[in-house]
């Protein structure tokens, strides 16, 4: 294949290309069964690709069946994984991936978890002595202050014996009843911040009684076992050294260990990185079919690439003899959908994150991520004007951005550069209006003489003629997404459409003349600019079967077309008047900032020309990140409702590779 030879100029030119999507080919790659996993781990690994369930694409060839077997990578990449994390505080080295083969990997593996396993069995062993040392030590503990010999107390036959504890304030009526009694001798021992420990004796022929009282005075008996020697002084400090001796030995085993796999160390992470790279790629088995023959089974490979990687891998795979790579020029012989991926310049990327919670837009549909960077950064500008806080959101969302890669924080700070731009307009600095001069007008001040109208506020009508203007723009992106979609309707007679477009424009050319004072056209020109778009909008149904040479039959007879046409058209209408009137909110949030930064203003005494510093900070604070939050959410929502609903669809899917793993 002749590859076309651009110059660098273009090249670095055509990857800064933005608001287009990116070109995708289908590619199907095929070669030897027993071949998969060395071109996968060679040439596939490298590129970015979609794959697509073959026996799906490929339903129309016969003898084709799945890929059988299962991964033999997992358990051994699960037995490294372990391994490494027993080395986690050792040195930190980076892998040299691909330099091992996967046989060695697995070899590697095998014996290292081999040679630990008697390790681990002998530490388990330590533990569990540990414990029930541990558990001996805290009984005997609570006895310390006694200065008996625990074996004779155990051995006692016609005495009985009770060790135990109660809660501190039921002590005083144990010991009352303790004093009374002929029968029992109380010693108590060790005392804690809610309990005590007793030792209590009672001769046999009484102790049933004797233990029915103190169970009821809430005493708990503690039972030990019969391993004691000596006073419980000497048992602590025995099974004190006891304990010392098992964590000393389990120690000396776990250096032994760290020592065993820092001298191992690079070649695990080696093998390691061998199998999760096998591993990952084995899966793709899934996706791929294989041919009846038994004497040379092949395996077969599709999916949706980008061009650019495309043509990369085909030129990779000229050179392998044992691989054939197929790319699909037609889209006859592909059932499914080309995927999307966005291609935008660094600056616009970060507002994809609206565009997709809304919906990716279809490969052959317009991406409207440089739109709504556009429009949302102006219009959250022109609503939250002011050159201070602007400020604020522009260094503080680059600050994060820049540490924690944070999209939002991005728009932010893209939001603050125009509030900036619209504070110096405005001449508002942190809600003062008196610092800088203001270079176009003050929201709470400017006002403008209409005819019929009256005395209106300027933002009101600069707000409404940037919405007008923003719909007509969103109806010519509708028109063209239309007719590249051959969709008659949508594309001519459609609200949206060539008839809705020259119906608004009218109107607002019509508007707008009469409000400057010019002389508005003659009545023939005015029925033919507002009567016949809407004829054409109320009969698009017929027209559009007369262009599409379709028979169309009107359901329901004449009288219900017409009933039903008039009802859509008088919708229409007001539809063109609630979303026009939507962008009167743009100005009235930039009136009502002015006015909120007023009354922080008016509480920190800035009329005495002392204001409080505090309140003016913590009152900028609170409009900064209430406002801002309010005003960021209902520009989102003029994006979503009066823009992208007149052209946008959004019914794309993402486009999803299965992995790049560049070496």
């Amino acid at each position: 294949m002749a590859v076309q030879k651009f110059s660098p100029a273009w090249q670095k030119a055509k990857k800064g290309v933005c608001f287009v999507i990116e070109k995708m080919k289908f590619v199907s790659i095929s070669g030897p069964k027993n071949d998969l996993d060395r071109m996968v781990n060679q040439y596939l690994s490298h590129y970015e690709i979609q794959l697509e369930n073959a026996l799906t694409e490929l339903k129309s060839a016969s003898k084709l069946e799945p890929y059988p077997g299962t991964n033999p990578y997992r358990e051994p990449l699960q037995k490294a994984q372990k391994l490494l994390a027993s080395c986690a505080g050792a040195k930190q080295m980076a892998p040299n991936a691909g330099t091992m083969p996967v046989e060695n990997a697995i070899a590697l593996v095998n014996d290292m978890d081999t040679e630990l396993a008697a390790s681990t069995e002998e530490r388990e062993a330590l533990k569990s002595k540990e414990k029930e040392v541990s558990s001996l030590l805290e009984q005997v503990r609570l006895y310390v202050e006694l200065d008996f010999d625990i074996p004779a107390i155990l051995k006692l036959k016609h005495i009985k014996y009770r060790f135990g504890r109660i809660r501190k304030e039921s002590f005083p009526q144990l010991q009352a009843f303790a004093d009374r009694s002929d029968e029992t001798i109380l010693f108590k021992c060790h005392e804690s911040d809610h309990y005590i420990s007793l030792l209590y004796f009672t001769p046999d022929i009484t102790s049933d009684r004797i233990d029915t009282v103190f169970s009821s005075l809430q005493f708990e008996r503690i039972y030990l076992p019969d391993e004691y020697a000596g006073t419980p002084k000497t048992e602590v400090e025995r099974l004190e050294n006891e304990l010392a001796n098992l964590k000393a030995k389990e120690q000396a085993l776990d250096a032994k260990d760290s020592e065993y796999l820092l001298t191992r160390q690079t070649s695990l992470r080696d093998a390691s990185q061998v199998l999760k790279s096998y591993e990952a790629n084995f899966n793709v088995r899934k996706y791929a079919a294989c041919t009846h023959d038994r004497d040379h089974p092949f395996y077969i490979l599709c999916g949706w690439m980008t061009k650019e990687d495309a043509e990369a891998l085909h030129r990779d795979l000229a050179k392998d003899a044992d691989t054939f790579f197929v790319l699909e020029d037609s889209k006859e012989h592909v059932t499914s959908i080309p995927p999307t991926k966005l291609k935008n310049i660094p600056l616009l990327r970060p507002f994809e994150m609206f565009v997709k919670m809304y919906g990716l837009p279809s490969y052959d549909e317009f991406d409207p991520t440089l739109l709504i960077a556009i429009t949302y950064s102006i219009f959250f500008g022109f609503m939250f004007g002011d050159a201070g806080q602007g400020l604020v959101l522009l260094i503080g969302g680059f600050l994060l951005y820049k540490f924690k890669k944070i999209d939002l924080a991005a728009i932010i700070s893209c939001c603050g550069f125009f509030s900036t731009i619209f504070g110096c307009l405005f001449g508002s600095v942190f809600g003062f209006e008196d610092v800088i001069p203001a270079l176009w007008l003050k929201p709470t001040e400017a006002m403008t003489d209409l005819p019929f109208v009256g005395r209106l506020n300027t933002v009101f009508v600069v707000a409404i003629a940037l919405g007008m203007g923003v719909i007509l723009f969103t109806m010519i992106l509708n028109m063209i997404t239309s007719f590249k979609n051959h969709d008659t309707e949508k594309t001519w007679f459609d609200t949206n459409g060539l008839a809705g477009f020259v119906f608004y424009f009218s109107l607002a050319a019509t508007i707008v003349m009469f409000m400057s004072g010019h002389t508005l056209p003659a009545a023939a020109i005015l029925i033919i600019m507002f009567v016949l778009p809407l004829l054409v909008m109320f009969f698009k149904e017929p027209l559009t079967a007369i262009l599409e040479k379709k028979s169309e039959k009107i359901s329901g007879g004449f009288g219900m077309f017409i009933t039903q046409g008039f009802f859509e058209l008088f919708e229409v209408l007001l539809s063109y008047f609630s979303n026009t009137l939507s962008f009167v909110r743009v100005g009235a949030f930039a009136v009502s900032h002015a006015a909120m930064m007023q009354v922080v203003l008016m509480l920190a005494g800035a009329e005495t020309g002392a204001p409080s510093i505090p309140v003016i900070v913590l009152g900028n604070l609170f409009v900064c990140g209430m406002e801002g939050l309010i005003v960021g959410i209902q520009v989102l929502r003029l994006e979503y409702y009066e823009l992208f609903s007149r052209f946008y669809r959004g019914t794309g899917r993402e486009f999803k590779p299965y992995g790049k793993q560049n070496g």
